[in-house]
């Protein structure tokens, strides 16, 4: 018997989904970021919800990446309609759909485009200490080899590299950015500008903003709020899985610093936004 590779199987699974995408659901909700936040541990919690069913893979990246190839090869990453509506009927409870892909908080373009996609989604985003979630960005970006500066000559670089991106990324749907993804360490700290330009295209009550640190604290609980957020019933789980964390060397104490400054009169705009506190890190506090 011929053996068939893992990437010829993928291609086979693809095809198949491809054939069948207009028997397949769109999501009812997006965990739309933010990158370094959590953002996967809580979608692969959601995704032991009874009332849950998984995209094919978590970072779809359609509407940052994918968005002008259309709804149905979207729709082929999804659950299909009968087996949705079958486990539905084997526990009596209404079942959805959902994906994650954290570039979605940042990228200009999503916005528009997830809204005239899915109208109806629910979305969430989690929100980490800015200070701390840029130097976890850089800590992947240097792994993953997008990186090769410094952490402080990287910030230094940042405003070059990003110099007229989001206009040409928000004008040009074939326009792609690496520095955007992979070295926007400060710019996607500016969490009030990503949520106003959400709210500009989805009702605010349909967008739930969590804070990473609560996860990370008590995960069953900002996993209760999620669920009662999306319409589900409440689910016991006897354990909550990280995933994504790594351990690297701690940040310099300047830069620790500069960040701290950078951030701390737009965080006061997202709290009074809000209308709670963050609790995050101010000018001053002990690094």
């Amino acid at each position: 018997m011929a053996v068939i590779s893992p990437a010829r199987a993928h291609a086979l699974r693809m095809r198949w989904r491809t054939g069948t995408a207009t028997r397949r659901v769109l999501p009812d909700f997006v965990v739309i970021g933010g990158q370094r936040c959590g953002s996967t541990s809580l979608y692969t919690i959601l995704c032991g919800h009874p009332q849950v069913m998984a995209a094919s893979h978590k970072e779809l990246h359609f509407f940052d990446m994918n968005s002008r190839r259309g709804s149905d090869f979207y729709r082929r990453y999804f659950p299909l309609r009968n087996h949705l509506d079958r486990r539905a009927r084997r526990i009596g409870k209404r079942v959805v759909s959902g994906e994650a892909s954290p570039y979605y908080l940042f990228h200009p373009a999503v916005p528009e485009r997830l809204a005239a996609t899915l109208p109806d989604a629910r979305l969430i985003a989690l929100l980490r200490d800015p200070v701390d979630r840029a130097y976890s960005q850089y800590q992947l970006s240097t792994r993953d080899g997008h990186e090769t500066l410094s952490f402080e000559d990287a910030l230094d670089a940042e405003a070059e590299r990003l110099a007229g991106v989001e206009e040409r990324l928000a004008a040009d749907p074939e326009f792609r950015s690496p520095a955007h993804r992979h070295q926007s360490y400060q710019l996607r700290g500016l969490y009030l500008d990503q949520l106003q330009r959400w709210w500009r295209h989805v009702p605010r009550e349909h967008l739930l903003v969590l804070r990473s640190e609560d996860m990370f604290a008590d995960t069953g609980a900002v996993y209760d709020r999620a669920v009662e957020f999306l319409g589900l019933e409440p689910h016991r789980r006897a354990d909550f899985e990280a995933r994504n964390r790594v351990a690297y060397s701690g940040m310099p104490a300047p830069a620790r610093r500069r960040l701290q400054d950078l951030y701390a009169e737009p965080n006061q705009r997202l709290e009074e936004a809000l209308g709670r506190r963050l609790e995050w890190q101010r000018p001053g506090d002990a690094c």
